[in-house]
């Protein structure tokens, strides 16, 4: 098996043990915690592993707090945070103290405060804040290539060379501009729009709808990996959940593009595994 097949393996492998927990949380007492906070557009999710970082719990919640990667209701985004940590502690009985967090690339100067503060006014002690395609490249274990986190509002870009980050960014294209395609397209409302998308047996005939969103997202990419010889693109984050996304944007791109089984708890994860009981302010 090759390194780029084992890097996959461990990442469908956590994840898919953090799905199982998501239901059927791991009770075993640990001597400490640790949490991811991911706030994503359209989901909040908290996922949290033991000493050893193995994933034993986990919440997640679909919500409209953060857009375009900035946190746009401070106090619903605490609320959430808050119900899902309390959620988890009556689940392992426990409290959850220590948490880590994550902001779009590029937008620490803009927003990483707001998130900060959303973590630690739920409750939790913070202990990181990086940005999500680095946090992704956690789990994901990528030496060289781009990761690509395409979430609800933006999609972030970091490309990596000897397992050192090298170059970030972010744009404002995700799936909110999907919703938006699909709700013109259907002559449904936003809302309905988001839950239609997410249902897979809709992809087939989404993905020629979103094919012209889809390759605005490939151009963006194309844009800002030229330069740096990237030959292969990972995906991750919720929107990549969109059944074939990897081969229009290695159509339009012209790289080698693949996504783990389940790319929206890649980041979460991530997050959490950067997690530690050293306190940031």
């Amino acid at each position: 098996m090759s390194e780029k097949e084992l890097s996959y393996e461990y990442c469908d492998q956590i994840v898919q043990k953090f799905e199982d927990v998501v239901e059927q949380p791991i009770l075993a007492k640990s001597s400490v915690y640790y949490t991811g906070v991911d706030l994503g557009t359209a989901c909040v999710v908290l996922a949290v592993l033991d000493e050893n970082y193995n994933p034993v719990a986990g919440a997640y919640r679909y919500a409209d707090v953060v857009r375009d990667g900035m946190v746009v209701d401070y106090i619903g985004a605490i609320k959430i945070v808050r119900e899902l940590k309390q959620e988890i502690e009556e689940k392992l009985g426990t409290e959850l103290i220590y948490g880590a967090a994550a902001i779009p690339p590029g937008t620490d100067a803009l927003d990483s405060g707001a998130v900060k503060n959303v973590v630690q006014a739920a409750g939790f002690e913070l202990t990181n804040v990086l940005d999500e395609p680095t946090a992704a490249n956690k789990v994901l274990k990528i030496q060289n290539g781009a990761v690509v986190d395409i979430g609800g509002g933006t999609t972030g870009i970091s490309i990596l060379k000897n397992g050192k980050v090298v170059y970030i960014a972010d744009e404002p294209t995700g799936g909110t501009h999907f919703s938006l395609v699909v709700s013109g397209a259907y002559k449904m409302s936003f809302q309905e729009a988001e839950l239609y998308k997410r249902e897979i047996k809709n992809h087939k005939e989404l993905s020629i709808v979103l094919k012209p969103v889809v390759e605005k997202i490939a151009s963006i990419i194309s844009q800002h990996i030229q330069g740096h010889d990237v030959d292969e693109i990972f995906l991750v984050g919720g929107t990549c959940c969109l059944t074939g996304i990897e081969d229009i944007i290695e159509k339009k791109t012209g790289i080698f593009t693949h996504k783990p089984q389940n790319p929206m708890f890649v980041t979460p994860l991530g997050i959490a595994l950067s997690c530690t009981q050293e306190i940031i302010e």
